[in-house]
């Protein structure tokens, strides 16, 4: 969905302020703008780009289907787990830059450590910014700590923002220096 016509929220939603990351609230009746609707919301409010998560989307009126839990809760092999991590991580997208943190190459690390006997695990991974300075570093790995955290078989996840190597876009994949016109 990438309406640049405007949308009332509905009700009053936290939202991150790009790039700086500072929590703000919105409120209720206010115009917003969608500006990208990947992994979560980039909107526009009075000029001010805004990060929305995506468990707010009706706050901008969108509709969001449950995913159900799997109930019968057996345990994925790990390779499939390790499979379905890197999946999530690719839900998480820069706010600025319409590609996700994998293609991007800021995953540098994502481990994963049997926690118990019953199949749970901790996830660790290690992830830069495109810039050191970018407010939106905690937003962002908050974003991937979570994605992780809604797998059944993580326990934990632990999101480190590292800065060596430098990122330089050099790392990216071949699709996202497509998509962004590199190539």
């Amino acid at each position: 969905m990438h309406s640049h016509e405007p949308v009332s929220l509905t009700r009053d939603v936290e939202a991150a302020v790009v790039p700086v990351g500072t929590k703000v609230t919105l409120l209720k009746g206010e115009t917003a703008y969608i500006t990208q609707s990947l992994g979560g919301y980039t909107v526009v409010v009075n000029g001010n780009m805004f990060r929305l998560d995506a468990r707010d989307a009706d706050a901008l009126g969108i509709q969001v289907e449950q995913a159900p839990r799997n109930a019968s809760a057996t345990p994925r092999a790990r390779e499939a787990l390790e499979q379905e991590v890197w999946t999530q991580l690719k839900q998480c997208y820069d706010p600025e830059i319409p590609v996700n943190v994998v293609d991007l190459g800021l995953i540098y690390d994502c481990a994963l450590t049997p926690v118990g006997a019953d199949g749970s695990y901790k996830a660790e991974v290690k992830m830069t910014l495109t810039a050191p300075g970018c407010g939106m570093g905690p937003t962002l790995a908050a974003d991937v700590q979570n994605r992780l955290l809604g797998l059944e078989e993580i326990d934990e996840a632990n999101v480190e923002l590292v800065w060596d190597p430098p990122w330089n876009q050099g790392m990216m994949t071949e699709a996202a220096k497509l998509q962004l016109g590199l190539l």
